[in-house]
């Protein structure tokens, strides 16, 4: 039984019983995307540009060519199933040739067997990797004044975000105070209206608005009371991303009556367009993430920031690489435009990574320069370490220790867990007036259904003077970050602390023979958290970020390319929310947030990535995550190796010497971006040679990706021209080759190696001059000098005879013969 659908011939039309449950499937199909398309079918000329060239998306020719190919999406469904049996969702048309449909497993089936279809791929879901970095990272004295100051910081740069929408009043994104925004000819993306107000979403300086939700209204997560069906922010993480990268200028962090200093984007000038395609219960669905990037791109964008990871492996991909996801990423930087990824929160555990491929800029998170301690002390002059952004208590005075169990105003009230104390209503306020209340930090906290903001306001709907939160005990893996408060509270993170307080308390307080309380004795006062003690061990790697090495495969094989790629900000940064977000209990109904994850970090280097192509507009995606890896530091501020937190063999966190697993070339030094002196550039045919010469991938399923067949003079993956060496699997001697072109005038290029014993690592030439604008080859030739079963690491140093210093990291495990 054949179907042909290229000539319509249509030879035996059929449809499809629907048995199974009905699910959302992306289908790629045979012919070109607009971006690759070089003409060949009568009636359409072609649309595919050179690499890293933007398409002109309003003309004739492009407008004709998606017409034609959504038609044939169409004509495929309709000839094999019954209207009404089958829902498209997208057509893709501009980076992939293909569309989202709601079928059932057996429609799929069918599908998969027609011969025009090349691959058909079960949806699958995604989820968001959840101030004063600016100036930690020198952004205000050593980056924006060449580029104009921060008023002119990232000028007509757009950057895409593809993530939970945002909140479009909030001043971080207001235009009242700044310089009017002229229009923005490269950028077609549209503004959605808000259904509520009847406005739209755009203002200037944001200039495009728009949300995807067809696959999870399809799969019925999506509801339109909480999810809202429009740009409009109703979790916090799309306007906390959107400011980070792009927020306005100098805008005062304000809560509890408290300022917290003043938030900033990176690139605080540059516009900022809107593709919301998450939602704060269920996350998102790759389809509805596809169709937000395909018109992303579609629409101008210059960057993308994708704070936005995969919760598993897609079903039917083999390939880290090639699923619906990365093949669109390989296409939107095809258009020349830079992603940067989130790396993942799956750290400190090694292959947690959710950012694979060579073509995305994959961002960890760091800790950096700030830390908010806060204490208790009590009446017998022990002094508790801990954590509160919260006021002291008044200076010189002691105040009485009442625990919420105490407390209570009967028993019955033990079911509603009255020691996590969210529930006033269950406490005697005339026990806690007037005193300190202790309170226990249970599971409930950890899973968020119980929140250090309610304690506060439990507390102070009592009149207590403040509040104590003690951790009893502590399940791997939970991260306790500082949330500001209007009331003295503190919250005791060390279990061995916390049973200091709880003995203390106990041989305080006498109780009668049912075990009622006789008198509160027990008594403490609350210091000071509100101010910040920067620390000179900054950056350090976060315990929750993603590590390496990176995979090729989901059968974890390992892959001949670094990951994560770069270091960046994302602990405890300070930014704009929304005021209807759920997404932290914390912060509900607040104007900004304080959180943490490699979300927070991939909008940083969104940001300065802006600011490297205002400098220069005509860089490669490839060329602007060169000279972000190549300018980066491997030393902290007091000049010593980068550390990385991790846990100990009692699950406590200690500090360990970091590694390019952890950081991948370095933390982002942004002064130093800006002038790199030598790039490493990259294309598409680079990627697809990467692809091709990478063991294991099929090349078919490459080609049904790329629509190009392969080429193997790559030889081998890692030869891809990154600014990183990574041979998983080293036997005997490799020479691995580069190309190095110089962006600066000429200048002399000094070239030492040095690596960990158990491999010899040699670069020729040891030195090179190159003229401006020309490029050069050099190999590294790595041996085997001993297997000892793990990872060596090392690095080349270039160092130009004006002044600049670039740097590349070499990874390699060396197997015997």
């Amino acid at each position: 039984m054949r179907v042909s659908v290229i000539g319509c011939t249509v030879l035996v039309l059929f449809t499809v019983l629907i048995i199974g449950k009905a699910e959302i499937y992306i289908v790629t199909v045979e012919g070109e995307p607009i971006i690759s398309y070089k003409g060949g079918i009568d009636g359409f000329e072609a649309t595919a540009v050179e690499s890293d060239e933007k398409i002109d998306t309003t003309s004739e020719t492009v407008t004709s060519y998606a017409r034609h190919l959504e038609k044939k999406h169409d004509m495929l469904l309709e000839m094999l199933f019954e209207i009404g049996t089958y829902n498209k969702l997208y057509s893709y048309q501009h980076l992939l040739n293909g569309f989202a449909v709601h079928i059932s497993p057996e429609q799929a089936e069918t599908l998969r067997r027609t011969p025009s279809v090349k691959s058909v791929e079960r949806d699958w879901k995604v989820r968001r990797l959840t101030t004063h970095t600016p100036q930690f990272l020198g952004l205000p004295t050593g980056v924006w004044p060449t580029g104009g100051g921060f008023d002119k910081a990232g000028e007509d740069i757009v950057i895409g975000f593809v993530d939970s929408g945002i909140y479009p009043h909030h001043p971080s994104f207001a235009t009242h105070n700044t310089e009017p925004y002229g229009p923005v000819p490269k950028y077609r993306g549209k503004c959605e209206v808000d259904p509520d107000t009847k406005k739209d979403f755009c203002n200037g300086k944001i200039v495009g608005a728009q949300h995807f939700a067809k696959a999870a209204i399809a799969a019925g997560q999506f509801n339109p009371s909480i999810d809202f069906a429009s740009p409009m922010d109703g979790d916090g993480h799309g306007s906390h991303t959107a400011a980070i990268a792009a927020g306005n200028n100098g805008i005062p962090v304000r809560m509890h009556g408290y300022e917290f200093g003043k938030a900033s984007g990176m690139a605080p000038r540059a516009r900022i367009a809107v593709y919301k395609a998450l939602y704060r219960i269920f996350g998102g669905y790759v389809a509805d993430v596809v169709a937000a990037i395909d018109q992303a791109v579609y629409d101008g964008v210059d960057i993308l920031s994708l704070s936005v990871g995969p919760n598993s492996p897609p079903a039917t991909t083999k390939t880290t690489y090639l699923n619906p996801f990365d093949a669109t990423l390989l296409s939107a930087v095809k258009a020349g435009v830079f992603v940067a990824q989130a790396a993942g929160n799956g750290g400190p555990f090694p292959k947690t990574l959710v950012s694979y491929s060579p073509w995305i800029v994959s961002i960890a998170a760091a800790i950096d320069d700030r830390r908010y301690k806060n204490h208790l002390t009590l009446g017998n002059g022990k002094i508790l370490a801990g954590i509160g952004l919260s006021p002291a208590t008044h200076p010189n005075q002691s105040y009485t220790l009442v625990a919420a169990n105490d407390v209570l105003l009967d028993s019955s009230a033990m079911k509603y867990s009255p020691s996590d104390c969210q529930k006033p209503e269950v406490l005697n306020k005339k026990l806690v007036q007037g005193n300190i209340l202790l309170c226990g930090y249970s599971f409930n906290f950890v899973i968020g259904s119980a929140s250090i903001k309610k304690v506060s306001e439990t507390a102070k709907s009592l009149g207590a003077i403040g509040f104590v939160l003690a951790v009893e005990n502590v399940s791997p893996g939970t991260k306790f970050d500082p949330v500001p408060v209007g009331i003295p509270g503190v919250l005791i993170t060390d279990v061995s602390k916390s049973m200091d307080l709880i003995d203390y308390y106990n041989t305080s307080t006498p109780r009668d023979w049912t075990g009622r309380v006789k008198s509160f004795n027990a008594n403490g006062s609350i210091g000071n958290g509100l101010m910040p003690i920067l620390h000179k061990s900054a950056p350090q790697v976060a315990l929750f970020s993603a590590r390496g090495p990176n995979i090729k495969d989901f059968n974890f094989q390992d892959a001949d390319l670094l990951k994560p790629d770069i270091l960046a900000p994302g602990s405890l940064i300070w930014a704009a929310w929304s005021p209807n977000g759920t997404d932290e209990a914390n912060y509900v109904g607040e104007g900004f947030a304080m959180i943490s994850g490699t979300s927070m970090a991939a909008p940083h280097i969104a940001g300065i990535a802006a600011l490297v192509k205002q400098k220069h507009p005509h860089w490669s995606p490839a060329a602007i995550k060169s000279t972000l890896m190549t300018t980066s530091t491997t030393l902290d501020r007091a000049g010593k190796p980068l550390q990385a937190q991790q846990y100990s063999e009692t699950e406590a966190m200690k500090l360990v010497t970091a590694t390019p697993f952890d950081y991948g070339s370095g933390h982002v030094n942004p002064r130093a971006a800006l002038d790199p002196g030598l790039i490493f550039d990259a294309g598409y045919e680079d990627y697809l040679g990467f692809l091709c010469t990478t063991p294991g991938i099929d090349a078919h399923e490459i080609k049904n990706y790329t629509n190009l067949p392969c080429n193997y003079t790559m030889v081998h993956p890692w030869n891809l021209n990154t600014p990183s060496i990574t041979v998983a699997h080293l036997v005997g001697t490799q020479t691995v080759t580069r190309t190095a072109t110089n962006v600066a005038e000429e200048e002399t290029y000094v070239i030492t190696t040095r690596m960990a014993p158990a491999i010899a690592i040699e670069a020729s030439p040891p030195a090179m001059t190159l003229r401006a604008g020309a490029s050069r080859k050099f190999s590294v030739t790595l041996t085997v000098r001993s297997v000892t079963g793990t990872y060596s690491f090392g690095e080349i140093l270039m160092k130009g005879s004006r002044g600049h210093k670039v740097r590349i990291p070499v990874v390699a495990m060396g197997y015997q013969r």
